[in-house]
């Protein structure tokens, strides 16, 4: 059994697959070009913005939309220390310093009501005139409170940056007002902030078979500073005139026309995530000892990740137990960012996010993807239930 299985999927896609990449190997347009606009249009569509910018990753993506809005030395960005690496240390990149606040423990997502605690503390410290943005981390396929976010962010004039890497094609219903009535609208992740980043590596929900990045607004002039970053500050008028100091940060046209391709069946997968989740949770939810994810009302969970919460007693032993069976488990994230080495310089120490620092030591995350199988997913229920009649 795989925790992930890539090849079940292209197996079910291969001939389009393989066409789109004979299709850029016959074209002899590797860089840039007509997969990659394309591709950059289908996604600004599917995600409900004017613009979609492709990178060569996730990371880049962040790292770009930090440097378009001028966030740079002596700045300070808040987000959360319950995530992948690349959220804070594109914050250290840049010269900035990343602000850290606790999670929901519910949905592991950054918690609105202590983003707003520690800016009001900001404010009333006196505090507030580095801080320029807030990334709020989509984890695991589900999206943080944007109502909540964007509310405090326009309070305090902060910029919102979603870090969408692990959602891709989830959703949110925001109350939309005008003069006569307020009404829900679904809006999907990355279209609701200043800027939406996304990865696309080959783990995600839409994977490349490679790196693969992308960065969507509605700021026609954040695209064109990004578009220059992205390609050495070159003018796209004037060859080998640079206009600003960029970098070499372009998405494959080879990657761009296997996206196109898996594009179009995300939806579909993400539906099959979904189904196979509520078959976990069916099962699981009847023993009392493991939490499944929480699905806040109002919003569209594509679920990245299947990730349970186990007490810290017997978590090691459990992932132990299912590893001997054949079943393997992934933990994210072990240590969480306040408590890396690589950001020892910031002062925080073990105490400082008890939301995060309890779900590092519970969170287990299931094998779950759209082509995996119901037998299988019988077969890890079986066994954890199996392991939880031996403990008791």
């Amino acid at each position: 059994m795989q925790f992930l299985d890539l090849k079940a999927q292209y197996k079910s896609i291969k001939k389009e697959i393989d066409s789109a990449i004979k299709r850029v190997v016959d074209s002899g347009i590797f860089i840039g070009g007509p997969e990659v606009e394309n591709f950059e249009k289908e996604i600004a569509q599917f995600c409900g913005t004017k613009y979609a910018i492709g990178v060569n990753s996730g990371t880049d993506a962040l790292l770009l939309t930090l440097r378009a809005l001028g966030i740079g030395k002596g700045d300070e960005v808040v987000t959360t220390p319950f995530t992948f690496i690349a959220t804070a240390e594109v914050i250290t990149a840049v010269g900035a310093k990343p602000i850290f606040v606790d999670i929901d423990p519910k949905t592991f997502n950054i918690n609105p009501q202590k983003l707003l605690n520690k800016l009001d503390q900001l404010n009333k410290l006196k505090k507030l005139s580095n801080l320029k943005a807030v990334i709020p981390v989509h984890l695991f396929g589900q999206m943080a409170e944007m109502g909540e976010i964007m509310k405090i962010a326009k309070e305090y004039k902060l910029y919102v940056i979603e870090d969408a890497a692990q959602a891709i094609g989830a959703k949110i219903q925001l109350k939309t007002q005008n003069k006569k009535q307020t009404t829900k609208k679904w809006q999907r992740a990355g279209s609701i902030g200043d800027v939406g980043c996304f990865s696309f590596f080959p783990s995600k929900n839409l994977g490349a078979y490679g790196d693969g990045g992308m960065i969507v607004t509605n700021n026609k002039n954040l695209v064109d500073k990004i578009q220059l970053l992205r390609n050495h500050g070159s003018s796209p008028k004037e060859k080998y005139k640079n206009l600003i100091l960029g970098t070499n940060s372009r998405l494959d046209a080879i990657q761009a026309a296997i996206l196109r391709v898996k594009l179009k069946y995300l939806e579909k997968w993400s539906k099959k995530r979904a189904e196979k989740a509520v078959y976990y949770t069916a099962h699981l939810s009847k023993l009392n000892k493991i939490r499944p994810p929480y699905i806040a009302q109002g919003f569209n969970h594509i679920f990245h990740q299947y990730t349970i919460r186990v007490s810290k007693q017997v978590r090691d032993k459990l992932t132990k137990y299912l590893k001997e069976q054949g079943i393997p488990t992934m933990i994210y994230y072990p240590l969480p960012l306040h408590l890396q080495p690589a950001f020892k310089f910031l002062g925080y120490k073990n105490g400082d996010f008890p939301g995060t620092e309890k779900a590092v030591r519970e969170v287990l995350s299931l094998p779950i993807y759209p082509e995996i199988e119901k037998k299988d997913q019988d077969f890890i229920i079986a066994k954890i239930k199996e392991f939880y009649e031996k403990e008791t």
